[in-house]
């Protein structure tokens, strides 16, 4: 495995272009997943070998087993969903509330996802004021052309991806993520399509009532066809 292909979000430097071209970044989104399907995920990737960006959500003894790895990187995964909708019911009533509740599990996190991608000039703001340098809040499509990291305001570095799992089911169905040599190359998985090997969000949707039973879950895995547990082993393949 050449594990220099694989590396980090956050050791992606705009000024560098040695540290993005022709690189490969792994990235989940770990979206509350129960731990035996988030171990699914790790452990696929631990058996590979290669770098990866985790973006936590939740408490989880799991941290540990991420943080331990010196191949892994953790981030924050913040819900400003339910502010948005006024529908907020966690600790704290504020977009940092939100920010700090997640910082005191990875107080060492340097880069943001936001869940649904949640983007504002002053959510900016608050993620420079709490320590973090790189945003990866945006998806820009393989066919828009090669993409490339870029800088706001205070130095913020953000990383734009160009395959994310469920949004490529939205898009034109699931598609394998080209992997090209001139342009940034960010992957954004989920661990329950992962486990799930989803090829259509129907599996997803009829899978929810399930989502804390992997016992069942794995019985409503896709096998013999191709979906998003395929496409993360096709890439952790790569020489």
């Amino acid at each position: 495995m050449n594990c220099k292909l694989f590396s980090s979000l956050t050791a992606i430097d705009v000024s560098n272009t040695a540290t993005w071209t022709g690189k490969i970044f792994l990235s989940f989104d770990i979206d509350w997943a129960n731990d035996s399907i988030l171990a699914d995920s790790i452990e696929l990737v631990e058996r590979a070998g290669v770098p990866a960006t985790w973006f936590i959500t939740h408490q989880t003894p799991l941290i540990e087993r991420l943080r331990s790895n010196p191949s892994f990187t953790l981030g924050i995964h913040p819900n400003f969903n339910e502010l948005l909708s006024g529908q907020y019911g966690g600790i704290g009533k504020s977009a940092k509330d939100i920010l700090r509740n997640l910082l005191e599990l990875v107080p060492e996190a340097k880069i943001v996802r936001s869940h649904s991608l949640v983007q504002s000039e002053r959510l900016v703001d608050l993620f420079n004021e709490c320590g973090i340098t790189h945003i990866s809040n945006f998806f820009v499509p393989e066919d828009a052309g090669p993409q490339r990291p870029w800088r706001l305001w205070d130095n913020m570095t953000c990383l734009p991806h160009v395959w994310q799992d469920n949004v490529s089911m939205r898009l034109n169905g699931l598609v394998q993520p080209p992997v090209r040599g001139d342009g940034l190359q960010i992957y954004d998985f989920h661990p329950i399509h992962v486990f799930l090997n989803t090829e259509q969000l129907d599996r997803y949707e009829s899978a929810r009532a399930y989502f804390q039973r992997p016992d069942v879950l794995s019985e409503r895995r896709l096998r013999g066809g191709h979906g998003t547990r395929n496409i993360l082993l096709g890439l952790l393949e790569m020489q």
